[in-house]
């Protein structure tokens, strides 16, 4: 019982830290000393520390009450700081935890009211940024039926205007990969089902032609396991060539996802992987003899997958692995048996 009680006890560390910042920053606003314009700085400055990295949602919703704060006494006096302190709330709002569509509808109305202003008074990386935080929260909304995949599509290209791969590649690989999810996402026609994988790959090949693993490793990796995902279920007459190019971007991902320094997303990464394993033949020049040693190496991937999914609390991912695993189980015991046709 110790662990449960010391995460109680810091949970509430955290929370009567967030409420003493609030309160220190509204009691120091409120002297006469700082100037309107230092005040407001000053609420945007502790605002923006709180919700970076933040260890509660308590911290989250400390920095909103100071943008809150921030807005109220910006007004009409100063109308960017006013833009800045929307664009925070809404990144905030958007970071939340929550199961309902409210704050992500919050944060959509912060992010619109905050860009005219910024269009108009900020530099163009200042309003590609909040264009780029406005196609998350839109692409978050889809499910809810509260906006449209294109919508943030489009939010997406307008910041692309500014974040191209030779002045901000991490930016842009982010962007790119977010368009590869959004493309993945479109419901189409049957016969225009290739054309939207064909879409997400290409944007995350644009993207990996800026990234690399020396300067940008996780972004190298995120690239990587989401190319081998798409690559490992895109339509062709070429299955097995894809599914080679698949693999070897999986191991790529694998050099930065490691068990010891990303323990979640090795396990994805290894999970995806053992997918690609069990159709995959041992030797491809001669898929005729199977690929028992393959579904093998599959078995050791999704065993040691669902030990780290359970470990971390990741219940659903694990519930997945689980089931393929059965299935797996289900295929060696039939090669056991010499019931296969492999």
């Amino acid at each position: 019982m110790q662990p449960v009680e010391k995460t109680l006890e810091q949970s509430t560390i955290l929370l009567s830290q967030s409420e003493t910042t609030v309160q220190a920053a509204i009691a120091a606003v409120e002297s006469e000393s700082p100037s309107l314009s230092e005040k407001i700085e000053m609420l945007l400055a502790i605002a923006t520390d709180l919700q970076q990295k933040p260890k509660s949602s308590q911290q989250l919703e400390a920095a909103i009450a100071l943008y809150n704060k921030a807005i109220e006494l910006s007004e009409e006096t100063y109308p960017l700081f006013k833009a800045r302190a929307l664009a925070g709330k809404g990144t905030a709002l958007r970071t939340i935890p929550s199961e309902s569509a409210e704050l992500l509808l919050s944060a959509k109305q912060a992010y619109e009211s905050a860009l005219p202003i910024l269009q108009e008074l900020a530099s163009p990386k200042e309003v590609a940024e909040v264009e780029m935080n406005l196609g998350l929260v839109l692409q978050a909304l889809v499910p809810f039926n509260q906006a449209k995949m294109q919508d943030a599509v489009q939010a997406y290209k307008r910041s692309l205007r500014v974040f191209n791969g030779l002045t901000h590649p991490q930016e842009y690989a982010i962007l790119q990969n977010n368009l590869a999810i959004a493309y993945l996402s479109f419901s189409l026609a049957p016969e225009k089902e290739e054309m939207r994988q064909a879409l997400a790959v290409q944007s995350l090949k644009e993207a990996l032609q800026w990234i690399t693993l020396k300067d940008h490793p996780n972004e190298y990796a995120m690239l990587q396991n989401n190319l081998a995902n798409t690559l490992q279920y895109l339509p062709s007459t070429h299955p097995l060539e894809n599914n080679l190019k698949a693999l070897a971007a999986y191991d790529e991902a694998l050099k930065v996802r490691t068990l010891q320094d990303t323990p979640l997303e090795y396990a994805s990464t290894i999970a995806n992987k053992a997918n690609l394993l069990y159709n995959l033949p041992d030797d491809v020049e001669h898929p005729e003899v199977g690929n028992r040693q393959n579904l093998l190496q599959a078995k050791t991937y999704y065993q040691e997958a669902l030990h780290l999914f359970s470990q971390y609390g990741e219940l659903a991912r694990g519930e997945i692995v689980a089931s393929a695993l059965t299935e797996l189980e289900k295929e060696l015991a039939a090669w056991k048996d010499g019931k296969t046709n492999h």
